[in-house]
């Protein structure tokens, strides 16, 4: 009487081990959730911009780790399914080759100037993403912030993309730069600015060096006249 429930319970334990040992799996697909990046000035120095980029999912993180040569490519089908697993991130978070990917797809530009990139050590890329930090030559007022992650993959992907003060922007392809202002003025204004001010303090004083020769010739013909 015990033997039939002792099979079936085996067989439900088999069941559930291979479920569980067995990789996900998911259509290698750009419909699912967005991938996101979230933009903001640091809060001490104004040079500096960070972008936090985060994949919308597991299979997009497995995916991009096998183009780049992380994953055994046997994890992608023909038909594009994506068998993935968890640990699969800390796989690729680390790697030198994702860090360079991420500063050939992701560029911030400042007054038209390109600023250096570099990318944090993420520490749970799958949950919280990944950090990049650039520096700029000057403190910075717009940027242009340049989006292609994964879209070199799949056109059809999308980047969710926030900023200061509830900004929000979509990158897509043909569609992968915004421009964002993050400070109260650009550097170009900075330094507009300061030319006219110069300019202003140098006009001011030539004025009042006009004004004091006119007015120092002015007496000496009056004291002709008096004579």
């Amino acid at each position: 009487m015990h033997q039939p429930r002792r099979a079936i319970a085996a067989l439900l334990a088999a069941l559930a081990v291979t479920v569980f040992a067995t990789p996900s799996r998911a259509a290698a697909h750009p419909f699912g959730d967005p991938q996101t990046v979230a933009i903001s000035l640091d809060a001490t120095r104004p040079d500096t911009v960070h972008i936090r980029w985060k994949a919308g999912g597991l299979d997009d993180l497995t995916l991009l780790g096998v183009s780049l040569g992380l994953l055994p490519r046997d994890r992608v089908m023909l038909d594009g399914a994506v068998f993935y697993q968890a640990s699969d991130a800390t796989a690729i978070g680390p790697s030198p080759r994702f860090a360079e990917y991420l500063l050939r797809q992701i560029s911030v530009a400042s007054d038209g100037e390109t600023c250096a990139g570099t990318v944090r050590p993420p520490a749970d890329l799958a949950k919280s993403g990944v950090t990049l930090d650039f520096d700029c030559p000057a403190a910075v007022g717009t940027v242009t912030v340049v989006v292609r992650t994964l879209t070199d993959l799949n056109s059809a992907y999308q980047t969710l993309a926030t900023g200061p003060n509830g900004e929000r922007a979509v990158y897509a392809a043909g569609k992968d730069t915004h421009d964002w202002v993050l400070g109260s003025a650009s550097a170009h204004d900075t330094r507009r600015s300061a030319a006219a001010q110069i300019g202003l303090a140098v006009g001011g004083s030539l004025l009042v060096v006009v004004l004091l020769f006119l007015l120092v010739r002015r007496k000496q013909r009056t004291k002709r006249v008096a004579r």
